[in-house]
């Protein structure tokens, strides 16, 4: 069982930057994969980046050159930093964690981007 609780979102000025960070408990975190995913209103959620047990990350063309995922084992958290935002980054952004068919979701953090 893993337990993720998402922070750092907020309102951000289009071009600005912010760090969401989540933070995980319970389980063995380095053996996980971990991502972050969005919905905005009135869309699916979509899979923005992901980052394995070995360090390889994954990127949605979208924030590709923009966003940067990373994870820090020893303190048990995965990070997205983003960068140039556009008011279309605007959505509730989710940490999931996921190995071997079992999926662990956080409860999401509201980004928006707006003047």
């Amino acid at each position: 069982q893993v337990q993720l609780v998402e922070s750092g979102g907020g309102l951000v000025q289009p071009g600005g930057s912010v760090r969401l960070s989540c933070a995980a408990s319970g389980s063995v975190f380095s053996l996980y994969t971990l991502a972050w995913y969005r919905q905005a209103p009135g869309k699916q959620r979509e899979l923005v980046a992901s980052i394995t047990i070995t360090g390889r990350t994954n990127y949605v063309d979208s924030v590709k050159g923009r966003f940067t995922i990373s994870r820090d084992n020893a303190e048990r958290t995965v990070y997205l930093q983003m960068s140039s935002l556009k008011p279309e980054d605007t959505a509730v952004y989710y940490c999931n964690a996921n190995r071997s068919g079992r999926v662990y979701w956080g409860q999401g953090t509201q980004v928006t981007v707006s003047s």
